[in-house]
Formats: C-alpha cells, structure tokens, sequence
C-alpha cells in the first residue's frame, strides 16, 4: 500500500474534526455571553462574571449535541455518510441567544425507508429526553414571584410538557404569581421549542423525512398543507408563524427519494413516527412569545 496514503487520511481526518470543532468553540462563548447577559452580567464591567452565563451555555449546548448526535449515529448505523454536529454562533444579545442551532450534513443519500425513520426520529427523541432532564433541574432553582404590574412584558408560551413538569417540581402557581425561570429552565423551554419545530411534517425537517417515510409521494402534497396550517396560526395565534412558513417553503417542500423506495416501513419504525408524533404534540406550542401590557 502507498505509504503516501497514510499523511492524506490524516489530514482528511484533521479537516473533518476541524471545523465542528471550531464552529462548537465559537457557540460556546457567544452562548456563555448570552447566559450571562440574560443573569444581568456586563461583560465588560465585570469579565469574571461569564462564568454565570456557564450552566445556560452548558444546558442548551447539550440538547442541541444530544440531538444532533442522534442523527449522526443513527445514520452510521445505516451506513449514511455524515458530519459532525456544525454548531452555528449567533448574536449573543437578547433576545438572541448566541446561537442558531445545529446541523449535521449529510454526505450519501439515505438508502430505505426504515433507515429515513431511523435517522429522522433519532435526533428528536435523544433531545426531547436531554430537554426533560435539563427543565426538571433547572425548575428546582427557578422562582415563584408577582408578576408584573406595570410595563411591556414579553412571555413564553408553555407546552404540554413543560406545563406537566412545572406542576410536577414546582406545584400549582397562585393567582398573579408567575415562574420566572432559571436559565437552566430557560435552556430546557429552547429545547423543546427546537424539538417541535424540527418535528413540523414539512420538506426536509425530522418531521418531514418520516412523513416522506410512511405516505412516500403524497409528501408534498402533505408539506403544502401544513405550510397552509403554519399561516392559518399566523393570523390567529403567532405572526412569527408567517415567517417560519415562508423559510420552509425557500427551504422546499420536497423531499428527495431513498434508493430503495421499495422496501416497506416495519412494525418498529412505526411505533418511532407514533413516538415522535406524541413527542411533536408534547413540544409544540401554539403561541411561542406573546407580549402583554401589566
């Protein structure tokens, strides 16, 4: 063998790891900067206070890996050629914060069907677990104060699940009292907040390869009409939902074949889109961010 081939491999290696590593690196510290400006740390007042942006950054930086990995291991498993997690920094000043999520690439195309549920299902599932233990922790240091009186307010909509693990750590909440959240909490609520919208049934998202998976060619037709439902909900819950359909209709509502079309979705892989549906109805929130006058 071309003991040239071996410096090659080396560098190919090096190249792969590099990038996932330096994009990971950056989202760490823009996300540290949003944790610890949400725990009304100036940076630039007081550098050592970063550290109380830590347990935000560490929190949502373990859902997004913890989903992304999901896909990338079930798609070894199948033999799919795929990158690492590409973590993207964002602008760490709220109300941003400090990332825009993750990816991974994919680099063969998916062969079967069980395959496209396998790979679709996996990321939602490992971050909806990692989102559950993440909120439970941070609930336990989350308070129960008066809400607002006076002023603008910007609140978050509440998901089944997180109102179930509200009631469950922290007990029914008083009249004119509300859950101001820890940014341990703040991180689970943005994970389940992902979760959903990667799970919407449209394109190319989670949800969309295993719609693709189990109705094959009606999936267009399918993704139109939710991108229908996204706009109806525009008008009459939240207008970022017009956004989010125009993004996934410039993303696409197609969804490319697998090699072997044939090969039908098993009893297994039907019980992981169930799961995934029940997980998309525990995570979806109608009205994600309302603003309320006290």
């Amino acid at each position: 063998m071309d003991e040239g081939w071996y410096p090659v491999a080396r560098e190919r290696r090096r190249r792969k790891i590099l990038l996932p590593a330096v994009l990971f690196a950056a989202t760490v510290v823009t996300t540290v900067i949003a944790g610890a400006l949400y725990e009304g740390v100036n940076p630039l007042a007081d550098p050592y206070g970063l550290i109380r942006g830590v347990p935000f950054s560490a929190s949502l930086l373990l859902i997004l890996g913890s989903h992304e990995l999901g896909h990338y291991f079930a798609s070894k498993r199948h033999g799919v050629s795929a990158t690492l997690p590409l973590f993207i920094p964002g602008p760490p000043i709220p109300p941003m914060i400090g990332t825009f999520g993750a990816v991974i690439k994919m680099r063969s195309p998916i062969t079967t069907k069980r395959a496209l549920v396998d790979i679709g299902a996996a990321g939602p599932l490992s971050g909806f677990v990692v989102a559950v233990m993440v909120t439970a922790v941070g609930l336990e240091y989350s308070r129960v104060m008066p809400a607002p009186t006076e002023g603008l307010s910007i609140g978050l909509g509440s998901s089944l699940i997180f109102r179930l693990l509200s009631y469950a750590v922290i007990g029914p909440v008083p009249e004119g009292y509300d859950i101001f959240l820890h940014p341990v909490a703040f991180a689970g609520w943005i994970g389940f907040f992902v979760t959903a919208m990667n799970l919407l049934p449209i394109g190319q998202l989670d949800g969309g390869h295993i719609v693709y998976a189990l109705i094959g060619p009606f999936h267009r037709h399918f993704s139109m009409l939710m991108v229908s439902a996204l706009i109806v909900l525009g008008v009459f819950t939240w207008q970022g939902w017009f956004v989010w359909a125009i993004l996934v209709t410039i993303l696409g509502v197609w969804h490319p074949p697998v090699e072997n079309p044939y090969q039908p979705v098993d009893g297994m892989r039907r019980f992981l889109s169930f799961a995934t549906l029940i997980v998309f109805i525990l995570t979806f929130i109608p009205t994600p961010f309302y603003i309320f006058q006290s």
